[in-house]
């Protein structure tokens, strides 16, 4: 455990020098230089980290040295020891001295069902869910940043062959050979772990035959052939399934669900211009900021988080749009494609919800079978299911139904069993819904629109930068077994407090390299203060912000504060740093997301992302972290 800083008292504004290497750095070295073995101390008493070596240490260094003068003296080190500055440099390298394990460190021998699983929904999709292009761009884009579990919706085309498109909307479609390339090409650029191809067939026999034959041609030995179609006892580990590809189905139908929504939708020309608008400024919230002065004038503070409000504003006016006894928009005629042709909702293909009965060819691919509801059959009596191990898909508005009525029974079948979760349909802007609802009773596929962006999508960006980024994590003990009672996990329910987690935010920088001068006050620096936010079980959730300290590109806030958590294994970190406004709602600037349990003790340098989810280069955090057991009695 960590010794030193909180008992300090230090000016807020104080030089990051004077806290940090006047006093930690002179403790740890000897006349101004820091060698192996002080570091090792330094490691072991304020980093909390009890296995590092001696020959750690002298790696450490030299990769620290290596860092700051390779540029002045490439492959020449002038000596073995640290100065103040190197040390500093260390200290607030998100590489050197990050918060997270960068390496896999869990056990990934144990089935797929007991692994949180960081999964896309309609991967193909560049945009919203009615009018943006279908690509492979985004499907690449997914893989390349961990996301492990892909869906592609096929239909037939024109010509014979499958097409990949959201189906009776204007989307325009890509090939599905197309789409399957980029999964080939990118399946384990970022990790590893098993990629699941999730498919949603509308076709006929022969083109289910022709999928298979396309998939077994180009996947080629990273295709995974279960044993047997019969199905899985128990589904096999992301260690034994590593460099495969699976695929897995979902039912036809499911779109089916989101049709009423989206077919009104299609007839709002208003809300389709509003979804075209919106996709146009997310393309360009990533690029570069034109000072005011160059535009000759000022930025409307309320623009940087425009968007984000208009998002959740276009889904209400899908989900409140007036829909007849029949299903019908009560607004006249359906928006035109492009090419003039009429968007309509159609009747489902040939293909079944059963994959047994789907081409054999096709068939014998599938490893996660979905599992097919009986006529009559309720959402309750298909969670009650035994032998072999199947998976369900539930709309988000469905889940949040399901868990409050039985949650225990949700839980219990997500001990071996896999639970899918998706947005709702009248999410047509490609918004997301929270995940942490479904995470908590044990859904190990929560699908999200990674094209998206918000803070529901940073959550699933935070929950996967776990367990070195593999895309996998594994979930905890009490969500796999039962409790000691007998009885399943209930996350409104979690018992006693087990962690306390203290956190002392201490200084932000890089803010003036990354954006233009002009970027947050025409006249002044930045107002900045920070938020954090608690994500989990409900008894864990909470939220603190530091004081706002004005006109200051790097402050010093050296503000703490505790967090007592009943299920930290289930709990996100969520940061945010906004520009303080006295006239107007404060703005975003910054934001990184950390699974609680997985943050190291100690000074630790926190990489910042933007809106979109991408890295702010140069933009970082430092904080001190100190975690420890909750006692009663202290």
């Amino acid at each position: 455990m960590c010794s030193i800083p909180f008992g300090r008292k230090k000016s807020k504004k104080g030089d990051l020098a004077q806290d940090l290497l006047g006093d930690v750095f002179s403790t740890y070295s000897e006349n101004g230089k820091l060698d192996a073995e002080g570091l090792l101390k330094f490691l072991q008493t304020e980093q909390g980290d009890s296995k590092s070596s001696l020959d750690d240490a002298k790696h450490l260094v030299e990769l620290i040295r290596n860092e700051r003068h390779k540029s002045k003296f490439p492959g020449f080190i002038v000596s073995s020891d640290l100065s103040k500055g190197d040390f500093k440099n260390y200290v607030l390298s998100p590489d050197l001295n990050g918060v997270l394990e960068s390496t896999v460190h869990q056990d990934m021998t144990q089935p797929l069902s007991h692994y949180f699983i960081f999964t896309g929904h309609n991967s193909y999709l560049t945009g919203n869910q009615l009018s943006s292009d279908s690509s492979d761009v985004p499907i690449a884009a997914a893989l390349q940043r961990g996301v492990r579990v892909v869906e592609l919706d096929l239909w037939p085309d024109d010509k014979g062959g499958i097409k990949v498109t959201h189906g009776n909307t204007l989307t325009s479609p890509v090939a599905f050979e197309k789409c399957i390339k980029a999964i080939k090409a990118n399946a384990f650029v970022s990790s590893k772990y098993p990629v699941v191809i999730t498919l949603e067939d509308h076709l006929s026999s022969p083109l289910q035959a022709l999928a298979a034959e396309t998939l077994t041609n180009i996947l080629g030995e990273d295709l995974y052939y279960p044993p047997s179609s019969d199905g899985f006892k128990e589904l096999p580990s992301p260690e034994s399934l590593k460099g495969k590809i699976l695929i897995s189905t979902k039912p036809p139908k499911e779109y089916l669900e989101a049709a009423v929504a989206q077919k009104s939708a299609l007839k709002d020309e208003k809300i389709l211009n509003e979804l075209k608008k919106a996709d146009k400024l997310q393309e360009q919230s990533t690029a570069p900021v034109k000072s005011p002065v160059e535009k000759k004038i000022a930025v409307p503070p309320s623009e940087k988080t425009k968007s984000i409000s208009e998002e959740k504003d276009l889904s209400e006016k899908v989900g409140n749009l007036r829909v007849d006894s029949e299903g019908e928009s009560a607004d006249p005629a359906p928006a035109s494609s492009p090419d003039g042709k009429k968007a309509t909702l159609t009747a489902d293909s040939e293909s079944d919800d059963d994959d047994n009965k789907k081409n054999p060819e096709y068939a014998r691919l599938i490893t996660i079978h979905q599992s097919k509801p009986s006529k009559g059959t309720t959402v309750e009596d298909r969670l009650k299911v035994e032998g072999t191990v199947v998976r369900i898909s539930l709309s988000e508005t469905k889940l949040e139904k399901v868990t409050e009525e039985f949650p225990e029974l949700v839980v219990k079948f997500t001990q071996r069993n896999i639970l899918r979760v998706y947005p709702a349909g009248n999410r047509v802007n490609s918004s997301n819904y929270d995940p942490t609802a479904a995470w908590i009773h044990g859904a190990q596929m929560v699908a999200q629109n990674m094209q998206g962006y918000g803070k529901e999508l940073w959550q699933a960006h935070g929950k996967f930068r776990g367990n070195g980024g593999c895309g996998y994590i594994l979930k905890p003990k009490y969500l796999l077994e039962d409790l000691p009672n007998g009885k399943p996990f209930n996350p409104s329910a979690p018992g006693d407090t087990k962690m306390i987690l203290k956190v002392k935010v201490m200084t932000t920088m890089g803010w003036d390299k990354a954006f233009p001068k002009y970027h947050f006050d025409l006249f002044s620096p930045p107002d900045f203060f920070t938020r954090l936010l608690v994500t989990g079980v409900p008894a864990d959730v909470a939220k603190w912000k530091t004081s706002v300290i004005d006109d200051v590109w790097e402050p010093h806030w050296n503000e703490d504060h505790e967090f007592y958590l009943k299920c930290p294994e289930l709990a996100l970190l969520r940061i945010e740093v906004r520009d303080h406004d006295e006239e107007s709602q404060d703005e975003f600037e910054g934001q990184a997301c950390l699974p609680m349990h997985e943050i190291k003790d100690g000074y630790r340098c926190v990489q910042m992302y933007d809106k979109k989810g991408s890295v702010l280069k140069g933009v970082k955090m430092l904080f001190h972290f100190q975690k420890r057991s909750f006692s009663p009695v202290q």
